[in-house]
């Protein structure tokens, strides 16, 4: 009883949620994700000298993953569905951890680029602003539509756009976005609109490569016909 209530007397900010949330996952220890996952412990035993034992019962993380459920029943106070959940947390473990990121091809050439945007935005009957975040090799590692609507100063931000850039490892990123009028001439928001991304992404270390204007029949690049690129 002497070991509960010492338990019940630890700071809230000694508990591995808060210390996750506060500081990260990377600076909890082993223990403490474990006991994360666990999530209770015993009547007479705190989830994370419950952590504590069973880390110990395998002597190392490769020991613990290769367990079977038989093998985590063997520390006292994990029953079938704890043994179950970490199973089911390892397994996810291994399988992020097998996944590569995805590749939707290499880009070239602003004329790859501009078939590429023209493909997927020419029948859109919205005007919709869709990011390439590209690797350094060019090749596509996320797509994704960051707005629907017209593109002007009040609604396409910035750091909406970096904010998602910052997530995945971008060296550089094409803009695109139609018009559904047909016509893909840009207008003197979009102008700005590139004008601001180029700025930002100099002081983001993050290349805009160009600007894609797509209409019903073709497209125009901001970057080779106004001259607003470096």
């Amino acid at each position: 009883m002497m070991h509960s209530s010492f338990i019940e007397e630890v700071p809230k900010s000694s508990q591995p949620r808060e210390r996750l949330a506060t500081y990260g996952a990377r600076a909890l220890s082993d223990e403490e994700l474990l006991a994360i996952v666990l999530r209770t412990g015993t009547r007479s035993t705190h989830v994370l000298d419950l952590a504590r034992r069973f880390l110990r019962h395998f002597d190392n993380l490769h020991n613990l993953s290769q367990a079977s459920l038989e093998n985590f029943q063997e520390v006292a106070g994990i029953g079938p569905v704890k043994s179950i959940e970490l199973k089911a947390a390892i397994e996810l473990g291994r399988r992020i951890h097998k996944c590569t990121l995805p590749r939707y091809g290499r880009l070239s050439s602003t004329g790859m680029a501009g078939e590429w945007l023209m493909e997927h935005m020419r029948h859109l009957h919205q005007e919709h602003l869709m990011v390439l975040f590209l690797n350094s090799k060019n090749e596509i590692i996320r797509k994704k539509t960051i707005f629907i609507g017209t593109v002007n100063q009040s609604v396409a931000h910035p750091r909406e756009i970096f904010k998602e850039a910052v997530k995945y490892p971008t060296a550089r990123m094409i803009l695109g976005h139609n018009h559904p009028s047909g016509d893909p001439e840009p207008s003197s928001a979009d102008i700005q609109f590139t004008e601001r991304m180029i700025l930002c992404g100099g002081m983001m270390g993050i290349e805009i490569l160009d600007h894609i204007v797509v209409g019903e029949s073709s497209y125009v690049s901001i970057r080779e016909d106004y001259d607003i690129f470096d």
